[in-house]
């Protein structure tokens, strides 16, 4: 029976793909349309295995991103170098110093730069552009500084130009390289004793831009609150929308922070939380720009976010990020070395990888194609692509893994979470058949491939 399950399964993703190649045939899918489809089935995501590495830095590897073609892709370290990569060949075009002084944290390519502009914050607090000359060489300066680290850069869609920067010590900075100027736009503060003046800065992980409407963009930091912000209503002195989980605003432990956040093409934002899960938000989920003032009854009246859980965010600043032609799942990596894949609609675990030998820190979406990148604390970036004919199931003990990435979170945090959220993933695991949770994944995809390097060396951040 469970060979069974097993095999309908992989049966009936087949037949959905045949179907789309054979409407493809007849003209009833239009090439968009066609790509689309394949690419978010998650026939293609179960497939998705280890395709390569890149092989180049002598640290950890801090952060990737992909061009928006999606040949190339840069990464930062902490050997303080910046690396642009040929995709497709695994091949190294340039490296540079950054020219900072600690960890690279973020590496950023300008659009429509040709990749010869590349923007970079480390935990040295500096700002730094890289500007590739017609000679090849790769100049550096410092753009700006922050007092502490730096932890993420977001560009503004479509811009050559403008990029904003949000540290620890809570500064929200705004670039534009035609100037070569900063504008220190505010300092997030916390709520708390916010209407007496005694607020303290919010030490600043995360800032992203919604593709929709660049005026907006979020935080997150060092409490529980996601924070909207209009560029153009600045000078209100406050957020103009707020959003955190209802039973996060009646925990108030020091404990619980955002470390990153990600928005949809449909302007959901993403936010994934230290010490418990990751939660997704529509805009009619918001507390206000003021989240302390608002009223029991207007918390209570909120819907409830989708929630994504198994994994584990204690020790590092980890990213989140949508994957798929219509941001279909949600992805994240683990302090038990693993890259989570979910369904975003629903929250089931699609497909669970084997992705660093200690953690998984960052996992990259590509542009245009069911592709991903990933790091962690070994020096290398993993590939991933649909490479495998066979549908992969999802680890046999799964529910180990998700038992003790949750005992992990409450240990750090000294919140004891519900079970529900593990019971309630793991029961839509059924839908995909008891096969997938009781025979043994085939976890030697990262597992036998040679050690590139020694982790131990490396800096947590």
């Amino acid at each position: 029976m469970k060979t069974s399950t097993l095999h309908n399964n992989n049966k009936s993703c087949s037949q959905h793909q045949i179907l789309e190649v054979f409407n493809r045939e007849l003209g009833l899918n239009t090439p968009r349309i066609f790509h689309d489809r394949f690419s978010s089935s998650e026939g293609v995501v179960s497939r998705i295995g280890l395709a390569g590495k890149l092989i180049g830095h002598q640290g950890c590897v801090n952060t990737v991103e992909f061009n928006r073609s999606g040949d190339r892709l840069v990464s930062g370290s902490d050997d303080r170098r910046v690396v642009l990569w040929n995709v497709a060949s695994r091949c190294l075009v340039f490296s540079y110093d950054a020219g900072h002084a600690d960890n690279v944290l973020q590496a950023r390519i300008m659009p429509f730069s040709d990749e010869r502009s590349i923007v970079t914050s480390a935990a040295d607090g500096q700002v730094r552009l890289g500007q590739v000359a017609d000679n090849g060489k790769v100049q550096t300066k410092r753009l700006g500084k922050h007092n502490g680290r730096v932890h993420k850069l977001a560009v503004e869609p479509g811009s050559p130009y403008i990029f904003y920067s949000c540290g620890e010590d809570g500064l929200v900075q705004q670039f534009d390289l035609r100037s070569d100027s900063s504008t220190k736009l505010f300092c997030c503060s916390t709520f708390t004793g916010y209407f007496d003046h005694h607020s303290s800065p919010n030490r600043l992980n995360s800032i992203t831009i919604d593709p929709r409407d660049p005026n907006y963009f979020s935080l997150g930091g060092s409490d529980e609150y996601a924070r909207v912000y209009d560029i153009r209503k600045l000078h209100l002195g406050a957020p103009v929308e707020t959003f955190c989980p209802k039973h996060l605003i009646k925990i108030k432990t020091r404990d619980i922070h955002i470390t990153g956040m990600s928005y949809s093409s449909t302007s959901e934002l993403l936010v994934s939380y230290t010490n418990e899960r990751i939660y997704l938000f529509q805009k009619n989920m918001g507390l206000g720009p003021y989240p302390v003032a608002a009223s029991l009854e207007h918390v209570d009246s909120l819907d409830e976010p989708q929630m994504y859980s198994g994994h584990s965010n204690s020790l590092t600043v980890k990213g989140v990020s949508f994957f798929g032609p219509g941001c279909e799942y949600v992805m994240s990596g683990s302090d038990c070395g693993r890259i989570f894949i979910w369904k975003k609609k629903d929250g089931r675990v699609i497909r669970v990888m084997e992705g660093d030998k200690r953690m998984v820190n960052q996992v990259e979406p590509h542009p245009n194609i069911p592709v991903l990148a990933s790091t962690g604390l070994e020096k290398n970036i993993k590939l991933w692509a649909p490479v495998s004919y066979n549908i992969h199931p999802l680890p046999h003990d799964l529910h180990k893994i998700m038992e003790s990435n949750r005992r992990a979170g409450e240990n750090h945090s000294g919140v004891a979470h519900t079970r529900d959220g593990v019971t309630h993933v793991l029961r839509l695991q059924r839908r995909q058949g008891r096969a997938y949770v009781e025979r043994r994944h085939d976890r030697d995809d990262a597992a036998r491939d040679e050690e590139d390097g020694n982790p131990s060396e490396c800096n947590i951040v």
